[in-house]
């Protein structure tokens, strides 16, 4: 299982592997310092930005962390086989833009939206895909 870790964007095989899922851990840092994380729906854009949105999310703790703090971790993981253990994913590092306004990401989330701007990635177990 060979791991890559490289600044900025993300690569073909990241990017198949992130489309083919849904669900991604985000990790905030609230003002105190106190880390907070939460799974989170997300969209891959073809920019090479995510977009997560919400059905309330300008009233949560991870919008607020990320108006005082934009920075933030991604992580999208699977256990692929158990024996042999075998593991795949990715973790992004980025920044977050704030966006408020209507879109169509998804029906009934709200207007927030949260882009993420990977600035850093890693993966692994991504051979073969």
């Amino acid at each position: 299982m060979s791991a890559t870790t490289r600044e900025r964007e993300l690569d073909a095989t990241e990017r198949a592997y992130l489309a083919g899922h849904r669900i991604c851990r985000m990790a905030t840092v609230d003002p105190s310092g106190q880390p907070q994380v939460n799974p989170v729906g997300y969209f891959l854009q073809d920019d090479g930005t995510i977009l997560s949105g919400g059905f309330d999310l300008g009233r949560t703790k991870r919008w607020r962390n990320l108006h005082a703090n934009p920075r933030l971790s991604l992580v999208v993981d699977e256990v692929v086989s158990q024996d042999p253990w075998t593991v795949r994913g990715v973790e992004i590092r980025g920044e977050a833009e704030l966006l408020v306004g209507p879109h169509d990401l998804a029906p009934g989330m709200s207007d927030e939206l949260i882009r993420v701007h990977p600035r850093w990635v890693h993966s692994w177990g991504l051979d073969g895909l």
